[in-house]
């Protein structure tokens, strides 16, 4: 769908409105149906999406994709069909007391056209986990996928198009002018993954149009190592979620605090984790490549600006096992001595690379946290319940994994999304259907209301009724 663009992507736009005027509250079977179209693209296509995908990479695990991607999508479907009646049952809830014997309902109603645009590491994902929630709540949606995964783009939209009419679902491939104009479009709500520098530009243009938007971002998300942990268990499932697509993950792991004195044990619990995970990289298919030389290149230059300012670098299978730079498979490297001047510590790492800082009490860690832009996620692991209360409390995140990293966000009845800096907005499961939903507020006045005593003309009456309700409310 390149072509004549912007003037095809409204043409597209104005299809599904106009669509969505004739039929503006789908009915279960409906949206049933449209989801398990959903389900069989995703079903039939899955060695496709996995051969696309990493061929945009240049290496993606195959079984990162069915686990993130896959997998995640069709649970998601899944909870969704589960649950979708009760979702779309008007509510009665409770009338106050001087509005009896009137009733009060609320009534999930579709917002109408829903945009999407969804980032490159995970493109199968953040492009059809939202428009799971959108269709569920019953709308239709449109689909901007990121121009550096082009091959997984042209085939989802290619796929979309055999599966759906192009008023429900379409998907509009281009580079940024195109994504520019897609924000731009008066959407009855727009949904973004990204960074939060992008993520501002997309705030704005939706404000243009009063579009309410969903903004799911990154930032810098904090493993906090308890002195009460078992320090192998944790450092195992550091690596694991830190180096799961090659750290190319909002939620991934971007620092690590550790006890001073445990410094160097999870140093070395690390590095042992990260050998036995991946005892090889430029030949291991299960060890996926940075996206694209731009982004090798961003990565390199936040390991040479953490040396040239005093930190070390302790590179994982270090040696000549990577000759190739054009695989771009980077070594998992840890970065210790780092300070808040460096970039590493800034800047979002989205790569292999990770911070390992000491921290002397809990009060400390909690204050580093706090002195930074809100996480997306925050991971903490150890034994010490206080501990792990205090944390939890005193800090503020997206979401939290305790003892573990990144699965937070596979809990459908868990929302997610960010806070400040990390975005805005939430979704999954019910949360997800409700985000797309207009919960309509309904009031039926009773024929036996007395509303008619409390018109004018006012006189001792009213006061009478006024004197009474204000001691009962």
């Amino acid at each position: 769908m390149k072509q004549d663009l912007p003037q095809s992507l409204r043409t597209v736009f104005d299809a599904q409105r106009s669509a969505f005027a004739e039929d503006s509250f789908p009915d279960l079977s409906g949206r049933l149906e449209r989801l398990a179209r959903l389900e069989k693209l995703l079903r039939e296509n899955e060695d496709a999406f996995a051969e696309a995908i990493s061929a945009d990479f240049g290496n993606r695990s195959k079984h990162e994709t069915l686990i993130a991607e896959t997998l995640f999508t069709l649970a998601s479907i899944s909870h969704v069909r589960k649950h979708l009646k009760r979702w779309m049952k008007p509510r009665r809830v409770g009338t106050t007391f001087h509005s009896l014997p009137g009733t009060s309902r609320i009534i999930p109603q579709p917002l109408g056209v829903i945009g999407i645009v969804s980032p490159w590491n995970y493109p199968l994902q953040l492009a059809l986990a939202p428009a799971v929630a959108a269709i569920a709540a019953g709308n239709r949606v449109l689909i901007k996928p990121s121009e550096l995964t082009p091959k997984f783009s042209d085939l989802l939209a290619r796929l979309i198009a055999d599966y759906f009419s192009a008023d429900e679902c379409a998907v509009v491939t281009g580079d940024a002018e195109v994504a520019k104009a897609f924000v731009s479009l008066p959407f009855d709500h727009l949904f973004f993954t990204g960074s939060t520098a992008v993520g501002k530009h997309v705030g704005m243009a939706a404000a243009a149009n009063l579009t309410p938007v969903t903004l799911e971002l990154g930032g810098k998300s904090p493993a906090i190592v308890d002195a009460s942990c078992d320090l192998k268990d944790a450092a195992v499932k550091i690596a694991a979620g830190k180096l799961f697509n090659a750290g190319q993950t909002c939620i991934a792991p971007d620092y690590v605090l550790v006890p001073a004195a445990k410094l160097d044990h999870f140093v070395q619990a690390f590095t042992q984790a990260t050998q036995k995970l991946y005892p090889t990289l430029e030949h291991n298919p299960d060890y996926t490549s940075i996206v694209n030389e731009r982004h090798f290149a961003r990565l390199t230059g936040l390991l040479e600006d953490a040396r040239a300012n005093g930190a070390s670098l302790n590179e994982i299978n270090p040696g000549a096992e990577i000759a190739n730079p054009a695989t771009r498979k980077m070594r998992p490297t840890l970065v210790l001595g780092a300070t808040p001047a460096m970039r590493i510590m800034q800047d979002e790492i989205f790569g292999p690379l990770l911070p390992v800082l000491p921290y002397e009490s809990v009060d400390d860690a909690i204050a580093f946290v706090n002195a930074r832009p809100r996480p997306l996620a925050l991971y903490w692991f150890g034994k010490d319940s206080t501990h792990r209360d205090k944390v939890l409390h005193e800090t503020i995140s997206g979401g939290v994994t305790i003892n573990d990293a990144l699965y937070h966000i596979a809990q459908e009845n868990l929302p997610f999304g960010g806070v400040g800096d990390s975005g805005s907005g939430a979704y999954h499961g019910e949360y997800g259907f409700r985000l797309f939903t207009k919960e309509k507020p309904v009031f039926e006045q009773s024929a036996l209301s007395g509303t008619g005593l409390l018109r004018p003309p006012f006189g001792k009456l009213a006061n009478s009724i006024i004197r009474t309700l204000k001691r009962v409310i």
